[in-house]
């Protein structure tokens, strides 16, 4: 049996990007420039392309002047997941309009020119399935393709990246029904292999490198049809969310239910006592 094995590098040469550049060209000619300079650095059928969402968000200009960053936010903003006060403000934790719960609706301004603050794309899946498909095209080999973007986690302090765009690969690795090394049944182990890739990804592309792209090999058993669920469908919605509701909102929430049913009971004890 081979030993299982996972290579993990950093694609360099990608220029600055701005909007209306074309990531299929730009990553494209990345691809050609590495594999001229080492032949196995080729992609080939199985890889996986990890893309920073900034990239596509630059290229899809998602950029807004820096003073409208509160409004972008609002504007981003389903619902507030939970504020907290700090020095510099308040920092709000929300659902965004694309399914994620981040903090200040992942409108960042780093890597980014002064004065400017950007937004996440506007639908990560479909930026997925148009890259995949046109290096599928262009490089003439059956790639996945994960974009990710950088979060934090509400029981481990700082952040590490996450999938909130797919195409052309499973994104989890569903192993209920199995049995673990010492043969005991799983009953809930869904292994979220996306964001797993996600996260090793960044160990190379990092936030300081300048490297917006990395390639991933040994996971050819993940890499799918286009036609695949995409990162939304690993969002906790509704019911399903154990954590909905921030503390605050929760209190509310409690405050006002407990008003009603105080407000019930002195009805129903009114009516009784008319009754008597």
């Amino acid at each position: 049996m081979m030993t299982p094995r996972l290579t993990v590098w950093g694609l360099e040469g990608i220029p600055e990007i701005v909007a209306g550049d074309d990531l299929v060209v730009r990553i494209g000619e990345a691809v050609d420039a590495a594999a001229h300079n080492d032949p196995d650095a080729a992609l080939r059928d199985g890889d996986i392309l990890v893309v920073t969402s900034k990239i596509v968000s630059k290229s899809e200009g998602m950029q807004v002047p820096a003073s409208e960053r509160e409004k972008a936010i609002a504007d981003d903003t389903v619902r507030i997941v939970a504020e907290r006060v700090h020095p510099g403000g308040v920092m709000k934790i929300v659902e965004t309009r694309q399914g994620l719960i981040m903090a200040a609706a992942g409108i960042d301004m780093s890597n980014v020119p002064e004065g400017v603050a950007l937004r996440l794309p506007e639908d990560p899946d479909r930026s997925a399935r148009a890259l995949c498909a046109g290096l599928r095209q262009r490089l003439g080999v059956d790639i996945g393709v994960i974009i990710t973007d950088t979060i934090g986690r509400a029981w481990r302090v700082g952040q590490t990246d996450q999938a909130i765009g797919a195409a052309g690969l499973q994104l989890t690795d569903d192993l209920r029904g199995a049995n673990d090394a010492n043969g005991r049944p799983l009953h809930v182990t869904v292994a979220v292999v996306a964001d797993e890739i996600a996260g090793a990804a960044d160990l190379v592309k990092g936030k300081t490198s300048g490297i917006p792209v990395a390639v991933v090999r040994g996971l050819g058993r993940l890499v799918r049809d286009l036609d695949g669920p995409g990162a939304r469908t690993l969002a906790r919605v509704g019911d399903d969310d154990m954590f909905r509701f921030g503390s605050a909102e929760a209190f509310r929430l409690g405050y006002e239910a407990a008003m009603a049913e105080l407000g019930e009971g002195r009805i129903a004890a009114s009516t009784k006592q008319r009754q008597d």
